[in-house]
């Protein structure tokens, strides 16, 4: 048996192990089971949808009933940032690790090249998208991407939407990854999940641009302390002032007034 294979039968994690965190059900995982996760569903050919999640997103997850209905119904909804992590651990699951978007898509790349999954990059900038492909198949020549796209920040007409479902499923990926920023890649992924043949839909907001050098992450040893939202307000303040200024103290006061629990 494999370490991934390992990870993903381990009876320490399950697929359905979820914590609540104001409501949002946050998937009891780490960086090798959810890679291993990915694994399995590729090889059964499952279709499931990821919500990478930190706590804006889960902020806004809450305040509106049908995207607390898709973070709460995907295949895995994963911690992505250590205020989550620590909520898990607080309800009592220590083995939970964060899983960052950014270090996902690289730790996929990785493995995708290894045993040939395909993949297909949605979201971005003008650009951002192929700019990304190039980037991971100069990390790993032997990467497999059938498909790159940026879609324009309008509303896309219905027939140019059925245009991109064709795009997609005529590639045949593996993955598709969709960098639209949170709520609107998981409005997205929910409203074409049943449309797409792929796999795994899975959101990674900022990642296309933290890996193609539009944007800086903060040193480890911040991302560890859970201090990376610091960093990111220190370099976009007038952009991102209100989410982290205003956010904060909402998540630790709803936490205090309902703790973490298992489900």
């Amino acid at each position: 048996m494999t370490e991934l294979q390992a990870a993903a039968t381990s009876t320490r994690y399950d697929q359905a192990d979820r914590v609540d965190v104001l409501g949002i059900h946050v998937s009891i995982t780490n960086p090798d089971h959810t890679v291993a996760t990915f694994a399995r569903w590729i090889d059964q050919q499952d279709r499931e949808l990821v919500c990478v999640t930190d706590m804006n997103a889960l902020l806004h997850a809450r305040a509106d009933e049908r995207l607390t209905e898709v973070y709460n119904t995907a295949g895995l909804t994963v911690p992505d940032g250590m205020p989550l992590v620590w909520a898990g651990h607080k309800a009592g699951f220590e083995q939970m690790d964060r899983v960052a978007g950014p270090d996902l898509l690289e730790r996929v790349m990785a493995e995708a090249a290894r045993r040939g999954w395909t993949q297909y990059f949605y979201g971005g900038a003008e650009g951002v998208a192929e700019e990304l492909r190039d980037v991971f198949q100069q990390r790993h020549p032997a990467l497999k991407v059938v498909g790159t796209e940026c879609p324009p920040y309008r509303p896309l007409t219905e027939a140019e939407d059925a245009a991109v479902v064709a795009r997609m499923n005529e590639a045949r990926p593996d993955i598709i990854w969709v960098g639209l920023g949170a709520p609107k890649q998981e409005r997205w992924m929910a409203d074409h999940r049943d449309r797409l043949n792929a796999a795994i839909l899975i959101g990674v907001g900022a990642a296309f641009d933290f890996h193609t050098g539009r944007l800086d992450r903060a040193p480890l040893w911040m991302q560890r302390a859970g201090l990376e939202w610091s960093y990111r307000l220190y370099k976009e303040p007038r952009r991102l002032w209100k989410r982290y200024v205003l956010g904060i103290p909402r998540f630790l006061v709803g936490v205090l007034r309902h703790p973490p629990r298992p489900l």
